[in-house]
C-alpha cells in the first residue's frame, strides 16, 4: 500500500475538491450497457494519455460476461480500504467496489478519469472532485428486462425488484447528461465520446489557469 501512501502525502497540499482535471462518473440502471459504452470509447480513444478508464476492485470474481476488473476477497478488501487504497469506495447488492487512490492523482495532473459507479455516491464524488461530468446511461424498461434476464444472474423476481429501485432513482444537480442506449451501441457510444471530448477541452483549458 506504499503507492496510495505516497500519493496521499503528494496530495496533502491539495486542498479538497481536487481541481485541473475532470472526473466523469459514469451511471445507470444494471443492463443499461454502461461497460458497453465505456469500451466503445476506450477503443476509440486507445491512444489518448489524457483519458484514463479507471479498472474497478470489487468483491466478485471476474468472468466473461461482465467487466474486466480486479478481484478482492471482502477481508483483503476491508484491508485495502482502511490502508486508504481506493479514492472512492462503497457497497451495492452485496458487493465492494472501490477505485484505487491514483485516481486522485489523475484527475489532480489535469486527466480525465471515467469510472462506472454508483448514483449513491454522486454526493460524494461532488465534494471530492471540482470538475465532475455525470453521464446516465439509460435504455426502455424492455431492453433492461431483456438483458438483465440474459446475464442470468438473478431470478426472475430479482430482476423486477431492481428495475423497481431504478424507476424510482431520479438524478439531479449540475453536469448530468442522460444518453440512451436502447439501441446500437455506436449511436451512444458516440455521444459518449463527443462528451469525453469536450472534458478533455475542458481539462486543457483548466491547466492553463
Amino acid at each position: 500500500m506504499m503507492v496510495s501512501a505516497l500519493i496521499e502525502r503528494e496530495l496533502s497540499a491539495e486542498t479538497f475538491p481536487i481541481r485541473h482535471g475532470v472526473f466523469v462518473a459514469v451511471v445507470g440502471p444494471s443492463g443499461a450497457g454502461k461497460d458497453t459504452v465505456i469500451g466503445y470509447a476506450r477503443t476509440l480513444f486507445a491512444d489518448e494519455s489524457r483519458l484514463e478508464f479507471v479498472r474497478r476492485v470489487i468483491t466478485r470474481p471476474s468472468d466473461a460476461a461482465s467487466e474486466d476488473h480486479d478481484t478482492l476477497a471482502d477481508a483483503a478488501f476491508v484491508e485495502a480500504e482502511a490502508d486508504g487504497a481506493f479514492a472512492i469506495s462503497w457497497e451495492a447488492h452485496g458487493l465492494r467496489y472501490g477505485l484505487p487512490a491514483d485516481v486522485d492523482w489523475s484527475v489532480a495532473n489535469g486527466h480525465v478519469a471515467v469510472a462506472n459507479v454508483s448514483r449513491a455516491i454522486i454526493p460524494t464524488l461532488r465534494e471530492r472532485y471540482a470538475n465532475l461530468a455525470i453521464v446516465e446511461i439509460t435504455a426502455s424498461p424492455d431492453v433492461l428486462a431483456e438483458r438483465l434476464a440474459m446475464r442470468g444472474r438473478e431470478s426472475r423476481g430479482e430482476v423486477l425488484a431492481r428495475l423497481a429501485r431504478s424507476a424510482n432513482v431520479t438524478l439531479s444537480g449540475p453536469g448530468v447528461t442522460s444518453i440512451d442506449n436502447s439501441g446500437q451501441r455506436e449511436v451512444a457510444g458516440e455521444r459518449f465520446a463527443e462528451l469525453l471530448r469536450k472534458a478533455m477541452a475542458f481539462s486543457d483549458m483548466s491547466g492553463m489557469i
